[in-house]
């Protein structure tokens, strides 16, 4: 049977994959990935075998630092995943996308306290804050080393808290970024001081950083096919809504009137609104991989020694992840963790949204979502619950490693490393090169 071939036909150059819109200001604007990227005349057989690599790949490590509830995430059995536990249910919709690992770890993690294990959580370094300590690279930033003079930031470290889990080749803490208003600024607004001022202040009066960037754009859509064309509207359209959500976190009754310079975007000062801000952070990471600013992010969702503004929830978060098997105290911690999953969801679902040649978003980024403790109550970081997101793997299943003599975590790494192109056969402290389980896609 003769199969049709798809052919790329363009009187036009091949679009420049780091093709930006400029405004008269310091706005500057990425592009998501668009077909017209793809050089013209190629057939869809080439555009297939090349697609790997012009549509480049990405990484993201997600931590929750005060752990899961592991009972209430990994099924009683190895197999297809059915969203019959309360947190895949969380997330059933995007199950055939992912693939839950249990019976991993780092070896020699009792540190010098419970939570030193978030030290090396991407790392593998062994006796975390203990006497002689010292890190070791994190494979983030292993992986930035590689990729990262391919975007204009060549890794993203956000946080919750500060902290974060990744490190750099001297084994030095990258500190987090904390305010969504701080990375928009930093992947859209760009020039000199007072450019850069000016800029703020149009769009603290409600201007949309598209308006300045407005006559280049409307130059590119008239270049651009129909399928590019929608790409760029929705593009666009999520710029305008995390700008939108970005302002609404400051009352209009405590905002100065137009005719007084308003302040920069404002983000969710209210520390105890921990799922809001998550989901303010996950939408700028979604605009930073879109825009193809970065193709390296991680981000540390640090729990609190509070209470989290989530109804139902009336005690410590730190306290119910400590629950010694009190009943009450597990059902408030459900809901706290049910909340983190519905957000890592609605993520997910951003990230599948979004179109690239001949994938999504999510396809062409492998995302590592778990944490550095396997029983946060004990502090136990052994059999770490582990979720592997897009990346062109194979999903849909539950893997079950051995709950006792659990396997090397860094083995992961290497598989993950490999993915994103580099040449290597071991990270820290793996064994293998990758874990039974997971398995690249085969076309």
């Amino acid at each position: 049977m003769s199969t049709s071939k798809r052919i790329y036909f363009s009187t036009t150059p091949t679009l420049n994959r780091r093709h930006f819109l400029r405004g008269a200001g310091a706005a500057v604007v990425g592009l998501p990935f668009l077909d017209a990227m793809v050089p013209a005349f190629q057939s869809s057989a080439r555009a297939n075998t090349n697609s790997q690599k012009s549509t480049p790949r990405r990484f993201v490590a997600l931590c929750a630092t005060l752990g899961f509830h592991t009972p209430f995430l990994f099924p009683s059995k190895e197999g297809s995943l059915d969203g019959s536990t309360p947190y895949l249910s969380q997330i059933q919709e995007h199950l055939d996308q992912l693939t839950v690992v249990s019976g991993l770890a780092h070896p020699e993690q009792q540190g010098n306290n419970g939570h030193a294990s978030e030290l090396t959580w991407l790392t593998s370094a062994q006796r975390p804050g203990l006497a002689g300590f010292k890190n070791t690279i994190s494979v983030d930033q292993l992986i930035a080393e590689k990729v990262g003079l391919e975007t204009r930031f060549p890794s993203l470290v956000l946080s919750t808290s500060g902290r974060s889990m990744s490190w750099n080749s001297n084994g030095v803490e990258i500190p987090g970024e904390t305010r969504p208003s701080n990375v928009f600024k930093a992947l859209f607004v760009n020039g000199s001081s007072t450019e850069v001022q000016r800029e703020l202040k149009q769009l603290d009066r409600g201007k949309s950083i598209l308006d300045t960037v407005k006559g280049d754009a409307e130059k590119l859509n008239r270049k651009l096919g129909t399928q590019d064309q929608r790409k760029l509207d929705e593009y666009f359209t999520a710029i305008r809504e995390l700008e939108g959500r970005l302002n609404q976190s400051t009352s209009w009754a405590t905002r100065p009137k137009p005719d007084i310079e308003a302040k920069a975007p404002v983000d969710i000062s209210d520390r105890a609104d921990a799922i809001g801000r998550q989901n303010l952070m996950y939408d700028m990471l979604v605009l930073a991989l879109q825009s193809d600013s970065t193709r390296t992010a991680t981000f540390q969702l640090s729990g609190m020694n509070a209470v989290p503004a989530i109804d139902g929830v009336s005690t410590d978060w730190h306290q119910l992840s400590h629950h010694g098997k009190d009943p009450e105290k597990i059902d408030e911690l459900k809901i706290i963790e049910q909340a983190e999953f519905a957000a890592f969801n609605r993520f997910l679902g951003k990230m599948k949204s979004v179109e690239e040649t001949e994938s999504t978003l999510l396809d062409q980024t492998t995302i590592l979502y778990g944490s550095n403790l396997g029983n946060a109550s004990s502090h136990s970081p052994r059999n770490l619950p582990v979720i592997v997101a897009g990346g062109g793997f194979k999903h849909g299943n539950y893997v079950s490693h051995d709950a006792v003599d659990n396997t090397p975590f860094a083995n992961l790494f290497v598989t993950f490393a490999q993915q994103m192109g580099l040449d290597i056969d071991t990270f820290g402290t793996s064994t293998a090169t990758g874990i039974r389980g997971l398995e690249q896609k085969t076309s």
